[in-house]
This record gives structure tokens, sequence and C-alpha cells, in this order.
């Protein structure tokens, strides 16, 4: 390992073990109901992050959601999440995390929220929970909200396209929105900003390890900047932002009643509040610790793009985790995972013991390119460069 490598690894060690990294979600899941085609039956494990996926998939009414992360920080966002759900009105519930601020929230806390959340979120709400309650809103705050609020800086006063940006989205066609786009391309990717993105310490901030770095820059023609610089041009300039909440957030603060995650609209609120907001568990594990440890059969694994993550110098324990996933899937297993390269080649490399026999995991997966593929030119995050659909053989 090169002085630089081990310098990267300490710092997205750091980042992600000693803070609330994601703050929303930045997977969408309007393609994930379409691949994932819950049914009632369906036990569901996802990896937490900020809890909006778990969130989603609940309100399609499987029989459980599992989310699971090894951040204790990212399920305390979640329990917290869910105790608004279960004790607070709408309003105030859309306040705390639709524009992400509640006056008097501790106050509120103490009162309504706190007795129902876990010990160890407890502690963590008792220190931060006037996150919610100050003039920088919950979605500045934690790694990939202090970048946001770095950006909205370098946006309105370094190259001052605000209009620009408030105009993209409240354009009424795409057209419109290109427009826009086009107005403040050159200021918005200035050699300054273009350094930026194009380090270490801003990757891991974002939450990209030195692994997923390297898929990029291996596989993309142009390298990182060209990828990263393509898929915001595809965004503001190719997709319309009307429904587009995973950006809007991060330009402007907050979300809309209009543009927001499922589970902050009314109707679908009550619907968590009523029943679904209890088909939701949090577990504070790796994905094999919890599989290791869990009894019940999962038919449905969302791995978000963390194999990226182990794809390097863990390599082994990706293979212990697919040993893992293997021995609780049930007989009709589907996987989900998106990657920041353009091809997932590790996966090829995998190999798991069933039944005592050797064999390589490709051998076992059956994927839908089609529908991936389809999907994946729809999605409204569109920092990902694949997305795979697989159903599992045993």
């Amino acid at each position: 390992m090169s002085a630089m490598d081990w310098v990267s690894g300490r710092v997205f060690q750091f980042v992600h073990g000693n803070n609330l990294v994601y703050n929303t979600c930045w997977e969408d899941p309007r393609l994930d109901r379409v691949a994932l085609e819950l049914g009632p039956k369906d036990n569901v494990m996802v990896i937490t992050s900020a809890g909006c996926n778990a969130l989603d998939y609940a309100l399609c009414s499987p029989n459980h959601v599992y989310a699971v992360d090894m951040n204790p920080r990212q399920n305390a966002l979640l329990d917290l999440k869910l105790a608004g759900i279960q004790h607070l009105e709408y309003e105030d519930f859309f306040k705390m995390f639709g524009h992400g601020r509640l006056q008097g929230v501790d106050r509120i806390y103490q009162q309504k929220l706190r007795r129902h959340i876990q010990p160890w979120s407890q502690e963590f709400w008792d220190k931060r929970i006037k996150f919610f309650d100050s003039r920088r809103p919950f979605y500045y705050r934690g790694t990939t909200g202090m970048f946001a609020r770095w950006i909205r800086v370098y946006t309105d006063r370094v190259a001052k396209v605000r209009d620009e940006i408030e105009g993209m989205l409240c354009a009424t066609s795409l057209d419109e929105q290109r427009s826009f786009y086009e107005k403040l391309h050159d200021r918005f990717w200035s050699r300054k900003l273009k350094f930026l993105m194009n380090r270490d310490t801003t990757l891991s901030v974002l939450g990209v390890p030195k692994a997923q770095r390297r898929q990029i820059e291996t596989q993309y023609e142009g390298g990182l900047l060209k990828f990263i610089k393509d898929c915001v041009d595809t965004v503001f300039g190719g997709l319309p932002l009307n429904d587009n909440y995973f950006w809007r957030v991060y330009l402007t603060g907050s979300y809309t009643h209009d543009c927001c995650p499922e589970y902050l609209k009314p109707d679908n609120f009550q619907l968590l509040k009523d029943s679904h907001a209890q088909k939701i568990s949090t577990h504070t594990d790796s994905v094999q610790g919890f599989l290791e440890k869990h009894d019940a059969p999962i038919s449905r694994f969302v791995l978000l793009d963390h194999m990226d993550w182990l794809s390097g110098r863990f390599f082994s324990l990706l293979e212990l985790e697919w040993k893992a996933i293997l021995e609780r899937a049930s007989g009709m297993a589907r996987i989900l995972w998106r990657s920041g390269g353009l091809r997932t080649d590790f996966i090829d490399r995998i190999q798991v013991t069933v039944d005592g026999q050797r064999r390589e995991l490709a051998e076992m997966l059956t994927y839908n390119e089609t529908l991936a593929e389809e999907l994946h030119e729809k999605d409204r995050v569109h920092t990902y460069g694949s997305f795979y659909i697989a159903d599992l053989a045993v």
C-alpha cells in the first residue's frame, strides 16, 4: 500500500467511524420498487444509510424490513424518524424532516420522542437534537451535509449562480431547465471546483472510498472528474428536476411538499403511523454479522454500493459476506446493488462454499440486465456507474 493510499484510508475511516455521514439516502427507491417487486411475504434487508429507503420499502407492505448499518449514527437517524412518525403530528414531522428545522425541538424531543428510541440513539440525539433547531437546517449537517453547505456557499458567493439554480428548480419544461443550466455551466465548473472534486479528502466526505475511485478511473474514459461532470450535466441538463428531491435538498437545504421522499407525503405518513412503520427494525452490525445472527429467511437484499468498498484489500470479507447471504437467502431471493464503476468485475472472482463444495458466485446469479439498464437511465440521483438486479439460485 502506498503512503497516499494509507492516508486516504485513514481519512475515510475517521470520517465514517466518527460522524453521521448520510442525512438523506442517495439511492432512488422508485427504481428499487420496480426491481424488487415486493410482496406481503418478503423480508427485506437494506443497508440503513439515512433510513429514507427503508421507510419507502415499508410502504409497499412487505413482511419486514431489516435496516442494517455498521455506523450506529445512521441507525440513530432512522430511530428518530420512526419515533417521529409514531408520536408527532404530520405538520411537525414535516417541519423536522422536510424543512430540516423544528422550532422548540429540544422540548418536543424530551417530551415526545426520546423515550421511544434505543439507548445508543438517545445518547447520540441528547447531544445533537439542536441540529433541527438552528439557522443551519439539518440537511446541511453530517459530513455529506457539510459538503452540501460548502457547495451552497460556493454557488451563492463564488460562482454566483443562485438565480440560475432557482430557475432550474422552478422550470416548467426540460428545455427551460436546460437553458438555465447552460447559463451557469462555465461559472459553476471553475478550476477551483474541479480541483476540489478530484481530491481524496473530498470524496471521503462524500462516502467514496479509494477502491471505488479506482474502479471509476480505470473504467470510465476521462477518469473520475469527467465521470462526476458528466453525471451532473445529465442531472441538470437531461433529467427533469421537478420531482428530483435528492438534488433539491442539497441545493436548497430542504424539501418541498411537492418534491420530497414518499415517507414525507401526508397519506404515506399516516400509513406508516397506522401500521407500516412497525415493519421496520434497526440493527447495528455488518451485513455478514447481521445475517449470521439472524434466523428468518431473507428474500430481498439491497446492498447499495458498499461492495465497491470491499472489492480491494477487503475482498476476503466480501466472500464471507456472500457466504452469509447464501445461507440466509430464501429460495427465490433477489439482490440489488449499485456501483461507482461501469462493471462489477470483482463479482466474477467471488468464490463461496455451498454444501461443502467451492463454487463461483457468478454461476448462481441470474441477472435482469434489460430492466436494470432501463431503470438506471431513469435514476434521478445519477451518480452511480451501474445498477444490478440479480436473482439467486442455490
